[in-house]
């Protein structure tokens, strides 16, 4: 079961609303689930529904809320533009704010795991870099990893590419975070594209999938996750 709490930016007091989710079974951490630029649309949804599934605590702050309140697009090329739009306006900072509040939310009750997707993958990166409290963190497919390769990081990261993907060059990805961040660990799934963490979208293989979650899941667990 999945409701909707409010937090608060500690960079400028702005309310935010965030979808959370209590662990099934026994807590094994928290998770900071954090979307594409499409909202908390049905696959973030069905994404807290996974971790939480597995023992997590989960939140998904919308971090679009200073443009939109609630913001969910569909996947058209103009929600794209939308949706960019949207993260030049408000800008990383804010984003990463958002993100740190929901981070200081779980932190009480035991150690907290980020996993970001798109946009998402590129703020878990920055995040690592930047935020405080993170125990670990898995980067799906973000633009903006390569960009920021020299920034220091904070906490254990695995970034995973889609070989298909035709907006991240998933070998020259790789080979830049191997001269930056050689303790870093990049996965290329040879038959995904851009978003194949998305069930059922064209340019997700199922199989590399669940392989993602399973070196995320291990991932955690490997930085104190019950």
């Amino acid at each position: 079961m999945t409701d909707t709490v409010t937090l608060t930016s500690g960079l400028d007091g702005f309310e935010f609303t965030a979808l959370h989710a209590q662990p099934e079974g026994e807590r094994k951490g928290g998770i900071v689930v954090v979307q594409e630029i499409f909202g908390l649309d049905p696959y973030v949804q069905a994404d807290v529904a996974r971790w939480s599934a597995l023992g997590f605590e989960v939140l998904a702050p919308s971090i679009f809320d200073r443009a939109v309140p609630g913001y969910v697009a569909g996947r058209a090329p103009e929600d794209f533009q939308t949706g960019v739009a949207h993260v030049n306006a408000i800008g990383t900072a804010k984003m990463l704010s958002d993100i740190q509040a929901c981070i200081d939310h779980l932190a009480p009750r035991g150690p907290v795991f980020a996993v970001g997707y798109c946009l998402g993958g590129s703020l878990v990166w920055l995040a690592a870099g930047k935020l405080r409290s993170l125990a670990a963190g898995s980067a799906y497919y973000g633009s903006m990893i390569a960009a920021n390769a020299d920034l220091p990081l904070n906490a254990p990261l695995i970034v995973h590419l889609g070989r298909k993907d035709p907006h991240i060059p998933a070998d020259a990805v790789k080979a830049r975070l191997a001269e930056t961040h050689p303790e870093v660990t990049v996965h290329v799934y040879e038959n995904s594209g851009h978003g194949f963490n998305n069930d059922g979208r064209p340019d997700s293989d199922p199989e590399d999938a669940r392989l993602a979650r399973k070196r995320t899941l291990a991932l955690f667990q490997a930085n104190g996750a019950a």
